[in-house]
Order: C-alpha cells, then structure tokens, then sequence
C-alpha cells in the first residue's frame, strides 16, 4: 500500500526536495507526493514539485476567512486521498479540524531543540540567547504552537565565529536528515506514540 502525502508549503521548499529526494532514491519506500499546497503564489516549492510531475495548488488567504481556507485544504486532503500531512516551511497555523481529523498524521519540522524556542525566527532565538547547543526538531502537530509530541531531534553546535546565518545553514543540513528519517518511519509504520512520547 502506498502512503499518499500532501504537502504544505510557503516557501523555498528545500525540505520538500530532501523528501522527494529520499522517495526517488528509495530510502522512503511504498509513499508518493500526491500533492503540494502553498499559501504563497511564488513559493519555489511550487516549482520544485511541478519538476517532478506533483500536483500543486496555490491557494490565496486574502480570498477565505480562517474556516473557509482550512476547509478547502481539506477538501484538497481529501481529493487526494491524504494519509500523511507535512509541513515544510508552512507559515501559517493549522486549524483544529485539520488537526483532529489527521490527529498524529501531522508532520512538522522546526529549527530548534524544542521545547526551547517555539515559533518564528528560532535560529535568531537561539544565537541570541548564547546557546551553546542549537538544532531541530520533527514533531507531530497539535493544537499548541510547536508543542505535539517529538519524532526525532538532532542537535548542532554553535561554533565560536559563528553568525545567525551560519548557525542557520548548519541546521538546515540536519534538517534534511531527519525530516525524511522521520517520514520513513511513518511510511513503515515505526511510529508508535506513547502520552507523549514517539516510540520507533
């Protein structure tokens, strides 16, 4: 059986492309990429998934309220058959019936070590606070702001000389990692989740 993915994006999209690389490559085996939604017309991600034959949507908030554009990415997830929901670089907040219907089928990858640092720009949190130890994280997406239960983490160390900018890149390497790895063992059916805790 085939695991249907839908993707949701609003950015450059490079971690759409190290899960694209990874199915092509066959490190992520019986999944396909069904489609990539962007709330952005621009998004490069768009382009990344058109290269590959992807389906994509693009679909303007400035046209819906809130409830209206969560239904409509439903009925996309439902078009297509969604087993499996990623958000890679998706700026904005999933609704709570997006949520509940694909409760623990909802991806996310954020660039620290969570809990430590939730939201927006947590590269620059992290330098600016003087960590000694940044990364990131794969978690399930709950109601919370990056607060569902932690698939994988991996951690990056903060260099003497290093910038928010080189600080950032190196997470993003990791991130490319660990995203994949984490689908993969959802694709396998590795993930099994425990209160809070992801047993694999």
């Amino acid at each position: 059986m085939t695991v249907k993915i839908a993707v949701l994006v609003s950015g450059n999209g490079s971690n759409l492309q190290a899960i694209i690389d990874s199915i092509e490559k066959g490190h992520i085996k019986n999944a396909a990429i069904n489609v990539v939604i962007s709330n952005k017309a621009n998004a490069y991600a768009l382009e990344r998934a058109k290269n590959y034959g992807i389906n994509t949507v693009f679909l303007d908030p400035c046209e819906y309220d809130k409830d209206g554009y969560d239904r409509t990415i439903l009925k996309i997830l439902n078009q297509y058959n969604t087993d499996l929901l990623l958000l890679a670089g998706y700026f904005r907040l999933l609704g709570n019936e997006i949520i509940e219907l694909y409760r623990n089928r909802v991806m996310n990858i954020h660039p620290s070590l969570l809990p430590a640092f939730k939201g927006l720009h947590a590269q620059k949190q992290a330098f600016e606070y003087g960590v000694k130890v940044a990364g990131c994280t794969v978690h399930f997406v709950d109601e919370g702001l990056d607060s569902g239960p932690i698939i994988l983490q991996r951690c990056v160390p903060v260099l003497p000389g290093d910038t928010e900018e080189t600080l950032t890149a190196r997470i993003l390497e990791q991130e490319h990692i660990i995203y994949p790895e984490a689908v993969r063992l959802f694709t396998e059916g590795k993930l099994k989740i425990e209160g809070r805790n992801v047993v694999t």
